[in-house]
Protein backbone atom coordinates (compact mmCIF):
# COMPACT_ATOMS: atom_id res chain seq x y z
CA UNK A 1 0.00 0.00 0.00
CA UNK A 2 3.07 2.27 -0.08
CA UNK A 3 2.17 3.47 -3.58
CA UNK A 4 -1.24 4.57 -2.32
CA UNK A 5 0.25 6.44 0.63
CA UNK A 6 2.77 8.12 -1.66
CA UNK A 7 0.03 9.12 -4.10
CA UNK A 8 -2.12 10.64 -1.36
CA UNK A 9 0.76 12.51 0.30
CA UNK A 10 2.88 13.70 -2.63
CA UNK A 11 2.09 16.83 -4.63
CA UNK A 12 2.27 15.07 -8.04
CA UNK A 13 0.01 12.29 -6.75
CA UNK A 14 -2.54 14.73 -5.45
CA UNK A 15 -2.53 16.57 -8.77
CA UNK A 16 -3.28 13.29 -10.54
CA UNK A 17 -6.18 12.68 -8.14
CA UNK A 18 -7.46 16.20 -8.84
CA UNK A 19 -7.26 15.56 -12.59
CA UNK A 20 -8.91 12.13 -12.47
CA UNK A 21 -11.77 13.23 -10.21
CA UNK A 22 -12.16 16.37 -12.30
CA UNK A 23 -12.63 14.38 -15.51
CA UNK A 24 -15.17 12.13 -13.79
CA UNK A 25 -17.12 15.18 -12.62
CA UNK A 26 -16.95 16.66 -16.13
CA UNK A 27 -18.57 13.51 -17.51
CA UNK A 28 -21.16 13.63 -14.75
CA UNK A 29 -22.07 17.21 -15.66
CA UNK A 30 -22.70 16.22 -19.28
CA UNK A 31 -24.96 13.32 -18.27
CA UNK A 32 -26.74 15.40 -15.62
CA UNK A 33 -27.48 18.17 -18.11
CA UNK A 34 -29.00 15.66 -20.54
CA UNK A 35 -31.46 14.57 -17.85
CA UNK A 36 -32.24 18.08 -16.63
CA UNK A 37 -33.14 19.22 -20.13
CA UNK A 38 -36.22 17.01 -19.74
CA UNK A 39 -37.56 19.86 -17.62
CA UNK A 40 -38.07 21.95 -20.75
CA UNK A 41 -40.32 19.43 -22.49
CA UNK A 42 -43.88 20.70 -22.73
CA UNK A 43 -45.51 17.70 -21.06
CA UNK A 44 -46.27 19.06 -17.56
CA UNK A 45 -43.21 17.37 -16.13
CA UNK A 46 -43.96 13.81 -17.23
CA UNK A 47 -40.63 13.25 -19.00
CA UNK A 48 -38.59 14.65 -16.12
CA UNK A 49 -40.53 12.79 -13.43
CA UNK A 50 -40.15 9.44 -15.20
CA UNK A 51 -36.46 10.13 -15.81
CA UNK A 52 -35.88 11.14 -12.18
CA UNK A 53 -37.74 8.09 -10.86
CA UNK A 54 -35.60 5.80 -13.01
CA UNK A 55 -32.38 7.50 -11.88
CA UNK A 56 -33.35 7.30 -8.20
CA UNK A 57 -34.37 3.62 -8.26
CA UNK A 58 -31.84 2.02 -10.62
CA UNK A 59 -29.15 0.22 -8.51
CA UNK A 60 -26.33 0.90 -10.99
CA UNK A 61 -27.19 4.59 -11.23
CA UNK A 62 -27.36 4.84 -7.46
CA UNK A 63 -23.93 3.21 -7.16
CA UNK A 64 -22.47 5.75 -9.59
CA UNK A 65 -24.28 8.53 -7.70
CA UNK A 66 -22.66 7.51 -4.42
CA UNK A 67 -19.32 7.43 -6.21
CA UNK A 68 -19.99 10.93 -7.47
CA UNK A 69 -20.43 12.23 -3.91
CA UNK A 70 -17.15 10.55 -2.95
CA UNK A 71 -15.28 12.07 -5.90
CA UNK A 72 -16.66 15.55 -5.15
CA UNK A 73 -15.49 15.27 -1.54
CA UNK A 74 -12.11 13.91 -2.62
CA UNK A 75 -11.72 16.69 -5.20
CA UNK A 76 -12.45 19.33 -2.55
CA UNK A 77 -10.18 17.82 0.12
CA UNK A 78 -7.23 17.36 -2.22
CA UNK A 79 -7.62 20.90 -3.58
CA UNK A 80 -7.41 22.25 -0.02
CA UNK A 81 -4.20 20.28 0.61
CA UNK A 82 -2.65 21.54 -2.64
CA UNK A 83 -3.61 25.14 -1.87
CA UNK A 84 -2.09 24.95 1.60
CA UNK A 85 1.04 23.33 0.15
CA UNK A 86 1.44 26.20 -2.30
CA UNK A 87 0.94 28.76 0.46
CA UNK A 88 3.55 27.06 2.65
CA UNK A 89 6.01 26.98 -0.23
CA UNK A 90 5.68 30.77 -0.59
CA UNK A 91 4.39 32.26 2.69
CA UNK A 92 5.31 35.77 1.50
CA UNK A 93 3.48 37.09 -1.53
CA UNK A 94 5.36 38.34 -4.58
CA UNK A 95 6.40 42.00 -4.22
CA UNK A 96 5.84 42.49 -7.93
CA UNK A 97 2.40 41.25 -9.10
CA UNK A 98 2.40 38.49 -11.66
CA UNK A 99 1.56 39.79 -15.11
CA UNK A 100 -1.97 38.94 -16.13
CA UNK A 101 -0.72 37.55 -19.44
CA UNK A 102 1.13 34.69 -17.72
CA UNK A 103 -2.01 33.10 -16.31
CA UNK A 104 -5.73 33.28 -16.91
CA UNK A 105 -8.22 34.92 -14.58
CA UNK A 106 -9.85 31.56 -13.85
CA UNK A 107 -6.54 29.83 -13.05
CA UNK A 108 -5.66 32.56 -10.54
CA UNK A 109 -9.03 32.25 -8.79
CA UNK A 110 -9.70 28.50 -8.83
CA UNK A 111 -9.98 28.47 -5.04
CA UNK A 112 -12.62 31.19 -4.97
CA UNK A 113 -14.53 29.62 -7.86
CA UNK A 114 -14.38 26.22 -6.18
CA UNK A 115 -15.74 27.68 -2.94
CA UNK A 116 -18.67 29.30 -4.77
CA UNK A 117 -19.43 25.99 -6.49
CA UNK A 118 -19.23 24.10 -3.18
CA UNK A 119 -21.72 26.48 -1.56
CA UNK A 120 -23.98 26.08 -4.58
CA UNK A 121 -23.78 22.28 -4.32
CA UNK A 122 -24.86 22.40 -0.67
CA UNK A 123 -27.83 24.63 -1.58
CA UNK A 124 -28.66 22.42 -4.57
CA UNK A 125 -28.54 19.19 -2.56
CA UNK A 126 -30.66 20.67 0.21
CA UNK A 127 -33.27 22.02 -2.17
CA UNK A 128 -33.59 19.04 -4.50
CA UNK A 129 -31.66 15.89 -3.49
CA UNK A 130 -32.79 16.09 0.14
CA UNK A 131 -36.40 16.78 -0.86
CA UNK A 132 -36.33 13.90 -3.32
CA UNK A 133 -35.20 11.41 -0.69
CA UNK A 134 -36.78 12.75 2.48
CA UNK A 135 -39.49 15.19 1.45
CA UNK A 136 -43.19 14.39 1.21
CA UNK A 137 -43.61 14.46 -2.56
CA UNK A 138 -46.87 13.15 -4.06
CA UNK A 139 -46.84 10.51 -6.80
CA UNK A 140 -48.33 10.84 -10.25
CA UNK A 141 -49.53 8.02 -12.47
CA UNK A 142 -48.31 7.92 -16.06
CA UNK A 143 -50.01 5.09 -17.98
CA UNK A 144 -49.69 2.74 -15.02
CA UNK A 145 -46.20 3.90 -14.08
CA UNK A 146 -45.96 5.86 -10.83
CA UNK A 147 -43.36 8.56 -10.32
CA UNK A 148 -42.87 11.28 -7.74
CA UNK A 149 -43.76 14.75 -8.93
CA UNK A 150 -40.26 16.17 -8.64
CA UNK A 151 -41.03 18.54 -11.48
CA UNK A 152 -43.34 20.45 -9.11
CA UNK A 153 -40.45 20.90 -6.65
CA UNK A 154 -38.18 22.29 -9.37
CA UNK A 155 -40.95 24.44 -10.84
CA UNK A 156 -41.69 25.98 -7.43
CA UNK A 157 -38.02 26.82 -6.90
CA UNK A 158 -37.57 28.35 -10.34
CA UNK A 159 -40.65 30.51 -9.94
CA UNK A 160 -38.62 32.56 -7.42
CA UNK A 161 -36.28 35.10 -9.01
CA UNK A 162 -33.60 34.74 -6.31
CA UNK A 163 -33.26 31.00 -6.93
CA UNK A 164 -32.86 31.68 -10.63
CA UNK A 165 -30.20 34.30 -9.85
CA UNK A 166 -28.33 31.90 -7.56
CA UNK A 167 -28.25 29.22 -10.23
CA UNK A 168 -27.20 31.55 -13.04
CA UNK A 169 -24.37 33.10 -11.00
CA UNK A 170 -23.27 29.64 -9.87
CA UNK A 171 -23.16 28.44 -13.47
CA UNK A 172 -20.91 31.39 -14.32
CA UNK A 173 -18.54 30.16 -11.60
CA UNK A 174 -18.73 26.63 -13.04
CA UNK A 175 -17.95 27.98 -16.51
CA UNK A 176 -14.82 29.81 -15.35
CA UNK A 177 -13.76 26.84 -13.22
CA UNK A 178 -14.09 24.49 -16.20
CA UNK A 179 -12.33 26.87 -18.59
CA UNK A 180 -9.09 26.19 -16.72
CA UNK A 181 -9.80 22.83 -15.09
CA UNK A 182 -10.76 20.96 -18.28
CA UNK A 183 -7.48 21.46 -20.11
CA UNK A 184 -5.44 21.32 -16.90
CA UNK A 185 -6.83 17.87 -16.02
CA UNK A 186 -5.79 16.35 -19.35
CA UNK A 187 -2.40 18.03 -19.17
CA UNK A 188 -1.78 16.64 -15.68
CA UNK A 189 -2.54 13.13 -16.92
CA UNK A 190 0.09 13.50 -19.63
CA UNK A 191 -2.27 14.19 -22.52
CA UNK A 192 -0.29 17.15 -23.78
CA UNK A 193 1.08 17.18 -27.32
CA UNK A 194 1.52 19.75 -30.04
CA UNK A 195 -0.84 17.75 -32.28
CA UNK A 196 -3.86 17.29 -30.04
CA UNK A 197 -3.45 19.84 -27.23
CA UNK A 198 -5.14 22.56 -29.36
CA UNK A 199 -8.11 20.23 -29.91
CA UNK A 200 -8.37 19.53 -26.17
CA UNK A 201 -8.19 23.27 -25.47
CA UNK A 202 -10.94 23.98 -28.02
CA UNK A 203 -13.10 21.18 -26.62
CA UNK A 204 -12.56 22.55 -23.12
CA UNK A 205 -13.63 26.04 -24.13
CA UNK A 206 -16.74 24.69 -25.89
CA UNK A 207 -17.63 22.49 -22.92
CA UNK A 208 -17.08 25.26 -20.36
CA UNK A 209 -19.48 27.50 -22.31
CA UNK A 210 -22.18 25.14 -23.56
CA UNK A 211 -22.72 22.94 -20.49
CA UNK A 212 -23.02 25.72 -17.86
CA UNK A 213 -25.13 27.71 -20.32
CA UNK A 214 -27.41 24.70 -20.72
CA UNK A 215 -27.87 24.46 -16.96
CA UNK A 216 -28.45 28.22 -16.65
CA UNK A 217 -31.04 28.31 -19.44
CA UNK A 218 -33.31 25.85 -17.62
CA UNK A 219 -34.25 28.07 -14.62
CA UNK A 220 -34.49 31.15 -16.85
CA UNK A 221 -36.94 29.50 -19.27
CA UNK A 222 -38.98 27.97 -16.45
CA UNK A 223 -39.16 31.32 -14.63
CA UNK A 224 -40.54 33.19 -17.64
CA UNK A 225 -42.91 30.36 -18.52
Amino acid sequence: MSWLTETLTSTPGRKVIMAATGIFLILFLAVHLTGNLQLLKDDNGESFNIYAEFMSTNPLIQFVSKGNFFFILLHVVVSVFLTRKNQQARPVAYKVPVKSGTSSLSSRNMGILGTVILVFLIIHLKGFWYEMHYGEIPYKNYDGHEARDLYAVVDAAYSQWYWVLIYVVSMLAVAFHLSHGFQSAFQTLGMSHVKYSPAIKLLGIAFSILVPAGFAVIPIVMFFN
